[in-house]
C-alpha cells in the first residue's frame, strides 16, 4: 500500500479542494444562467445547438431533483450546479491521478501519456491540456463518468478554467502518489456543506445526509476488521488445527504462518489470536473465531460495503482478495484483480458523486496493482440514493417500453377480446420500484426490495426486470426526458441487483446519526422497520445488514459505542445476544478518527455473525479507549494497540467472556469482564439520600423558569439523577440560595426543611447549599 498523506499535505489538499469547489460552483452557475437553464424560456439570440443543450440540462436537473414551476416554467438549478461543478473539477483531478501514476492512456494508440504529452496533443487538436486529459480519463472509465451527458458541452469562463487549472497544478506530485489521497478529496469537497448543515440545526434528511454522515474511515479500522474476518478464515485453512501453544509461542509467529506470499505478499498485521482452553489443553485460536461456515474457496466469498463512501473497504478488499485468489488458483495479477472485481466485491452508496469516486478508486487500484491499465469488468458499485423524480404515469411508460423490448406486449386470445396476463408482473414490478426508490435519497442501503417487490414477479425471478431495464437504457433515444429517466432506471437496476443479494461478509463504516437529528421520514422508517434499533441510523444499519447475511454470513462494522450500554437499545442487545454470534468487539472510544469533524464521537469495531452462538462461546473484547484520568489516545496509538505490538500490561491483551453471561448483566449491557457469580451491589445496598431540598415547591425550579439573570444571582444549578440511562440529563434543576445570614436562617426554619449531611466536610464540598441537603434522590 502506498504511503499516506502527511498532516501538512492533507491540510494543503483540503484548502485546495475547498477553493476548487468555490470556483467551480460559481463558474457552473454562470454557465447555466448564460444558457437560461433557470429561466422559463431561452434567451432570444440563442442558437439551436444551445437551445438543445439547455433542454438536456433542464431534464438532467429535474432528474437530480431540481423543481420546475409549471406556471412560469422557471426551474431551480442548485443540484445541477453542484453536479456540473463536481464533474468538471474531478475530471481534471482524476486525470492527474492517472497521469502521475503513469496510467493515463491515449485511446487511439493505447499508450500511456504524461500531462506534457497531453499538452502537445491538445495543440494539434485545437483544445487545451486539461480538457484533453479529462477526455482520455473519461474514455478509460466508462462506468465512472456520466455517459453521453451534456456536461462536456458546458463551457466555463476562461478565468474560471485557468483558476481550476492553477489549483490542480499547485498540488505536489506526492499527493497523487499517496494511498489515501482519493478518500480525502471528497471528504474535503463536502466539508463546508457539512459545517453549514451542522450549524443550522435542521433535521437531517435526503439533502443533508451525504454531507453530514460522510466520515473518513481510518485504514487501521479497515485492516482490523478484514484481518479478523477474512484473515481468521484463512488461518483456519492454513493452520488446519496446528495451533498448539508449544508449536507457536506468540501471535506474531501465527501471523507469519498465515501470511500470503503471492503477488508481492500480504501481511495480516492486525490479526489477533487468543489462548483458549479446549479439553483441558491450551490452544491458540483467532480471537474472532474460525468462520467455519464460510465457503472454503476465496472465489466464493462475497463482500459488500453498503455505505462505501470513497471506497476504503473496497480498495483494501481488492488487494487482499486478489492475492488470496492468486495464492489459491495460481492466477496472474491482472486476471486475479479482474475476477475479484467481477465476482467478489460489491459496493452501495447513497451519494452518486461519492459512488463515482469509489468506482474510480477501484479502477485506479486495479491498474496500480497490475502495473498497467487493462480492460475492466463492469464494476459492481452502485448508487442506491437515486429517485425516479417522475410521476407514476411517466415512470410506467418505461414499463411499456420494457414489455416491447422483451416481447411481452399484451396479446389477445383467439377471439381477440381478452389481453394476456403475461405483462402484469412487469407492470407490478415497475410500480413497486417507483414506490420504493421514491425514498431512496433518504434511505439508501436501508431499502429492502424483498419486502417491497411483488412476490410473484416473474414467478419469483426478478432477472427479467433487470434485463428489461438494461435494454431500455441501451435502446432509448436521446430525447432529453426519456434519456434521463432511462439513465436513472439503469442506476436503480444496478442498485436493486446488489440490494437483493446475499453476502458472506458485509464490512463498512455505518453512518452515525442519532434519532433526535433525523428527519421525520427517517424516524418513521426506523419505527416501522427497525423499531428495536431506531435510536441511531447506525444501529438501524446493524439491523438491516443481518438481512444480507443469510444463515452464516458476518458483519464487520465501525459503529458508535453507545448501543452497547444505553437502556434504549436493551431489547436490541438481548435479541442479538440470544440469536447471533458475537465474534469480537473493540472499544475505540474518543479520538478514533483523525478527522477533526469526528470530535466527540465514541466508536467501536464490532464483528457479529448471523448464526446462533454455541452454548459456551467466548466472545473477544479489547479496549483501547482512554479513561477519564488518562491523556487522549490518538488514532495512530490505537492502531499500535490493536496490533498487539505493545506489552500486555499496556492493555493490548484480548479478553474473553461467555456471550451467554452478558444476558445476566443489568439491561444486558455488553461488558469486557466476565460477570462471575458475585451478587450485584444493587442486591445488597440502596442509595437513599442525595442533594434535594425538603420543600422543593418553595426552593426549587427548572432553569428555564428563572432565565439567565436568575442564574447569575440567587439561583444555583443542582445536579440530580435520571430515571433511565440517557445521553444527557439531570441538569435541569436549580435551587434558591439567598445571600446573607437572614436568607440562610429562613431556609433552615422553613417547614419541611431539615439539615442533613452538615458539618465541615459537607460545608467544604457543597458550600452554602450544604445547609439544606435533605433526604432525596441519589446524585
Amino acid at each position: 500500500m502506498p504511503a499516506t498523506l502527511s498532516p501538512d499535505l492533507r491540510s494543503r489538499l483540503g484548502k485546495t479542494v475547498l477553493e476548487a469547489r468555490r470556483v467551480a460552483e460559481s463558474a457552473a452557475r454562470h454557465a447555466l444562467e448564460a444558457l437560461a437553464v433557470d429561466r422559463g424560456r431561452p434567451h432570444e439570440p440563442m442558437s439551436l445547438g444551445d437551445r438543445g443543450l439547455r433542454g438536456r440540462l433542464r431534464a438532467w436537473g429535474r432528474q437530480l431533483g431540481d423543481r420546475r414551476d409549471r406556471r412560469t416554467r422557471t426551474q431551480e438549478i442548485g443540484r445541477l450546479v453542484h453536479e456540473v461543478a463536481y464533474e468538471q473539477w474531478h475530471r481534471m483531478l482524476f486525470a492527474r491521478f492517472l497521469a502521475e501514476n503513469e496510467l493515463l492512456v491515449e485511446p487511439e494508440g493505447g499508450v500511456a501519456v504524461s500531462l506534457e504529452d497531453c499538452g502537445e496533443l491538445a495543440r494539434d487538436q485545437g483544445t487545451d491540456q486539461w480538457t484533453l486529459a479529462g477526455r482520455f480519463a473519461a474514455r478509460m472509465l466508462p462506468g465512472v463518468f456520466r455517459r453521453q451527458g451534456p456536461v462536456d458541452e458546458i463551457v466555463f469562463s476562461p478565468e474560471a478554467r485557468l483558476e481550476l487549472e492553477r489549483l490542480v497544478e499547485s498540488l505536489p506530485r506526492t499527493v497523487f502518489l499517496a494511498g489515501d489521497a482519493l478518500g480525502w478529496t471528497y471528504q474535503f469537497w463536502q466539508a463546508s456543506e457539512k459545517d453549514q448543515v451542522n450549524k443550522s440545526g435542521v433535521k437531517i434528511g435526503a439533502d443533508e445526509l451525504p454531507a453530514v454522515t460522510q466520515l473518513f474511515t481510518e485504514r487501521y479500522m479497515v485492516l482490523f476488521l478484514f484481518h479478523n474476518t477474512i484473515g481468521a478464515w484463512r488461518a483456519a485453512k492454513v493452520l488446519d488445527g496446528r495451533v498448539g501453544c508449544d508449536e507457536h509461542e506468540t501471535e506474531e509467529e501465527l501471523r507469519r504462518a498465515v501470511r500470503i506470499d503471492a503477488g508481492g505478499g500480504y501481511d495480516f498485521s492486525h490479526l489477533r489470536f487468543v489462548r483458549d482452553e479446549e479439553d483441558g489443553v491450551a490452544k491458540w485460536r483467532p480471537a474472532a473465531g474460525w468462520f467455519e461456515k464460510w465457503p472454503r474457496a476465496a472465489a466464493e466469498l462475497r463482500v459488500l460495503d453498503p455505505c462505501c463512501g470513497s471506497g476504503h473497504f473496497l480498495v483494501e478488499g481488492l488487494e487482499l482478495l486478489a492475492r488470496l485468489r492468486m495464492d489459491e488458483e495460481g492466477l496472474a495479477v491482472g486476471e486475479a484483480v479482474g475476477r475479484v472485481l467481477a465476482e467478489n466485491l460489491h459496493g452501495l452508496e447513497i451519494d452518486p458523486r461519492c459512488a463515482q469516486i469509489a468506482a474510480f478508486n477501484l479502477a485506479f487500484t486495479a491498474w496500480r496493482l497490475a502495473g498497467r491499465p487493462f480492460g475492466l469488468p463492469r464494476l459492481r458499485v452502485a448508487c442506491c440514493g437515486l429517485a425516479p423524480n417522475a410521476s407514476e404515469s411517466e415512470w410506467m411508460a418505461l414499463a411499456d417500453k420494457g414489455e416491447k423490448v422483451l416481447g411481452l406486449e399484451a396479446k389477445r386470445d383467439l377471439f381477440r377480446s381478452e389481453p394476456s396476463l403475461a405483462t402484469n408482473p412487469l407492470q407490478d414490478g415497475f410500480a413497486a420500484l417507483h414506490k420504493v426508490f421514491q425514498k431512496a435519497p433518504e434511505l439508501g442501503s436501508l431499502i429492502d426490495p424483498r419486502r417491497t417487490l411483488p412476490s410473484g414477479l416473474f414467478k419469483g425471478d426478478s432477472a427479467a426486470m433487470r434485463e428489461a431495464l438494461a435494454l431500455i437504457v441501451e435502446r432509448e433515444d436521446q430525447h432529453a426526458e426519456g434519456f434521463e429517466r432511462a439513465v436513472a432506471a439503469e442506476g436503480m437496476a444496478g442498485a436493486l441487483e446488489l440490494l437483493d443479494e446475499t453476502y458472506t461478509l458485509v464490512a463498512t463504516n455505518v453512518p452515525f446519526l442519532a434519532r433526535g437529528k433525523q428527519s421525520a421520514a427517517l424516524r418513521r422508517f426506523g419505527e416501522g422497520s427497525h423499531s428495536a434499533a431506531k435510536g441511531d441510523l447506525a444501529t438501524m444499519f446493524v439491523s438491516r445488514i443481518l438481512q444480507w447475511l443469510g444463515e452464516s454470513g458476518t458483519q464487520a462494522l465501525v459503529a458508535p459505542q453507545n448501543w452497547l450500554f444505553l437502556m434504549s437499545y436493551r431489547k436490541f442487545r438481548e435479541n442479538l445476544l440470544k440469536s447471533r454470534t458475537w465474534n469480537a468487539f473493540v472499544r475505540l472510544g474518543e479520538h478514533a478518527f483523525e478527522d477533526a469533524q469526528a470530535a466527540g464521537g465514541f466508536a467501536i469495531l464490532n464483528i457479529l455473525s448471523s448464526d446462533k452462538a454455541a452454548k459456551n462461546w467466548q466472545m473477544a473484547g479489547l479496549d483501547v479507549s482512554a479513561t477519564r484520568d488518562q491523556p487522549p489516545i490518538r488514532a495512530a496509538e490505537k492502531d499500535e494497540l490493536l496490533r498487539g505490538t505493545a506489552r500486555e500490561a499496556d492493555g493490548t491483551r484480548i479478553q474473553l467472556a461467555r456471550q451467554a453471561d452478558q444476558l445476566k448483566n443489568p439491561d444486558s449491557v455488553v461488558l469486557m469482564q466476565p460477570v462471575g457469580d458475585r451478587p450485584l451491589l444493587s442486591a445488597v445496598a440502596h442509595g437513599h439520600a442525595g442533594l434535594q431540598t425538603g420543600d422543593y415547591a418553595c426552593f426549587g425550579r427548572k432553569f428555564w423558569e428563572v432565565g439567565e439573570s436568575g442564574l447569575a444571582s440567587v439561583w444555583r444549578p443542582q445536579q440530580s439523577t435520571v430515571k433511565e440511562t440517557i445521553h444527557y440529563g439531570g441538569r435541569e434543576h436549580v435551587l434558591h440560595e439567598e445571600d446573607g445570614e437572614s436568607g440562610k436562617e429562613r431556609l433552615q426554619r422553613g417547614e419541611g426543611v431539615r439539615i442533613q449531611g452538615g458539618g465541615d466536610l459537607a460545608q467544604e464540598r457543597r458550600g452554602r447549599l450544604a445547609d439544606r441537603i435533605v433526604a432525596g434522590h441519589t446524585l
